[in-house]
Formats: structure tokens, C-alpha cells, sequence
């Protein structure tokens, strides 16, 4: 737990998901949601162009936002997000090898964990925090359950997280969440009312920060 992007993590608590959204909003969107407080950014690999994305995301936005790779099934994905400049990287599924990589390579992998026992096997491998995946499926209370004997494993809750629940999520045990079109809200990318998102993005900061929004 001790990794300066670990400690960022836990701190800010807020992982913004970009998916599915045309290469030609990115910027305007990574823009957005930086306005708005946001710091880790990750583009998921099944997005168009997302290796673009991340490089200039890094270029752009490296010295105040943390930015990852998403949907990182395999080993090949791995070293093209990492040729990209992904700062760590997330996957929905646990692949060792992609943990093994990363830790070669300096670069944090999350992978994505749903029994206790893939959770354990994942933290073994080398994984700093896994990603609790469908949280929308297993809810609030299944994390309670498991944080009591695998406390000691960074979770990062992803799917079904809102500004409603978010809260209690983080109060279950959660390190951070993980935010899709909850927060990068694909409407409204597509409308381009990039001022909206940024106001929705701080409404979640103020959330995960305790701050009251104005």
C-alpha cells in the first residue's frame, strides 16, 4: 500500500472510466473532467483509439491526473498500454501474467476479482488492489462481507456506483470506486456539454470529499 500512486489513489478515491466514447470527444472530455477535480483517468482498451487517447492524455494532463488502461484482458494488451504511457492498469478479469508484467515494468495492475478466493490468488500474484467487479450485481453488502477477513486487500468497488450510493460504498470498506457513465456521462459527451460534465464530475469529488457543493 505504500506506492505514491496508492497513496494518491486512497486519497482521491475516485477512478473516472472512459468507454465508448469517439476519439474526437476525448480530449474535450479528459479536459472536463480534470475541470471538475477529477485525477485518475482510465481510457478502456475496447474504446476507439484509446491508445491515442492515453498518450496524449499523459502529454497533456500527466502533471495533475493519473492515467490508466482499462480492459486489459491479456499480456499483449498489457505491453501496448504500457508502450502508451498507462500509468497502471486495470482489467475485469485476474490474468496473472498481466500482474507479472507490471510489476517488471513499474506499472500498478488492478485486476478485476469477484470470489474471495480470486481476490487472494490476485493480491498473492502482486496485484496492489483488485477491482470488485460487478459491484452493481453484488452490492454494498457483499463487500462488507468479504472486507471482514480480506481487509488487508486494497478494493476498488466498479459498476453500479453513483452519486446516491457512492458514499456508502467507501463507508463498506471500498478504497476507491470505479466511475463509467455514471459519471462520464456519454449524453452529455455527445451533446458536448462539457461544462455539465465538469459540474457533474465536482459534484462527485465533493461527495467522495466531503465537501458540500455550492
Amino acid at each position: 500500500m505504500s506506492s505514491e500512486l496508492m497513496k494518491s489513489l486512497q486519497r482521491e478515491q475516485i477512478v473516472a472510466i472512459i468507454r465508448g466514447i469517439s476519439e474526437k470527444s476525448g480530449d474535450a472530455t479528459a479536459q472536463a473532467l480534470a475541470d471538475g477535480g477529477v485525477v485518475f483517468l482510465e481510457v478502456t482498451l475496447n474504446t476507439d483509439g484509446a491508445l491515442g487517447m492515453i498518450s496524449r492524455f499523459r502529454e497533456q494532463h500527466g502533471h495533475r491526473m493519473r492515467i490508466g488502461a482499462g480492459t486489459v484482458l491479456d499480456l499483449e494488451q498489457a505491453k501496448e498500454a504500457v508502450a502508451a504511457g498507462a500509468e497502471y492498469i486495470i482489467s475485469p478479469n485476474l490474468d496473472e501474467e498481466v500482474i507479472a508484467y507490471g510489476i517488471a515494468n513499474g506499472v500498478e495492475v488492478w485486476p478485476g476479482t469477484m470470489t474471495p478466493t480470486e481476490m487472494v490468488r490476485a493480491y498473492k500474484a502482486g496485484a496492489t488492489a483488485v477491482k470488485v467487479f460487478p459491484m452493481g450485481s453484488l452490492g454494498v453488502n457483499y463487500l462488507k462481507e468479504v472486507r471482514a477477513p480480506l481487509g488487508h486487500i486494497p478494493m476498488i468497488a466498479t459498476g453500479g456506483v453513483n452519486l446516491q450510493n457512492i458514499r456508502s460504498v467507501l463507508d463498506a470498506g471500498a478504497i476507491a470506486v470505479g466511475l463509467g457513465g455514471n459519471l462520464v456521462d456519454k449524453q452529455l459527451v455527445k451533446l458536448g456539454k462539457f461544462a455539465e460534465l465538469t459540474e457533474l464530475a465536482r459534484h462527485f469529488v465533493n461527495e467522495v470529499q466531503g465537501a458540500k457543493s455550492v
